[in-house]
């Protein structure tokens, strides 16, 4: 997997990278606004498996926003994620808060970059992969890096909160 290096035009996930000197790889598809799925999208368009592509999901535990990142063949357990972190109970966050704590569209947010860093856990199947791809900040680019590298850049605890 070759570094790559920040280009202008870059989003914010990208540039964290590059600070980092973080080994990525951006991917790019041409999005389908009418698409069911960002995730299944992309691990499509891709042609990457879809255990093997993740989606950033901003849960809501116990009135802290907190970053989930899972598996786009599966769902999140929000009971888990709680558990996770010491809560007692989480929700899907309102979308608009989420954009606005993240400085990320519906569809684009990034573990990586975020406007504010939030709590974030990765599902523990990703560390059965020695690469994974997550939102690079926008519909329709993905970043493929090590899951213990995401791990480290954004403080994510690993926990089974991911299921099938």
């Amino acid at each position: 997997m070759a570094k790559k290096k920040q280009q202008s035009g870059g989003t914010p996930a990208t540039v964290a990278l590059t600070a980092a000197g973080t080994a990525f790889t951006v991917h790019a598809y041409e999005h389908d606004p009418a698409a069911a799925s960002y995730g299944e999208e992309a691990a499509q368009a891709l042609g990457v498996s879809a255990e093997r592509v993740f989606k950033t999901l901003v849960a809501d535990v116990d009135g802290e926003l907190t970053v989930a990142v899972v598996p786009v063949a599966g769902s999140l357990d929000l009971k888990a994620l709680a558990s996770a972190v010491g809560g007692k109970r989480a929700a899907m966050a309102d979308p608009a808060a989420a954009e606005r704590t993240t400085g990320y569209v519906r569809g684009g947010i990034s573990p990586l970059g975020q406007r504010k860093r939030l709590r974030t856990v990765l599902d523990e199947s990703a560390s059965g992969h020695a690469t994974i791809c997550v939102s690079a900040g926008r519909r329709g680019l993905e970043v493929e890096l090590s899951p213990t590298d995401l791990a480290a850049l954004t403080g994510a605890l690993l926990a089974p909160i991911g299921r099938v």
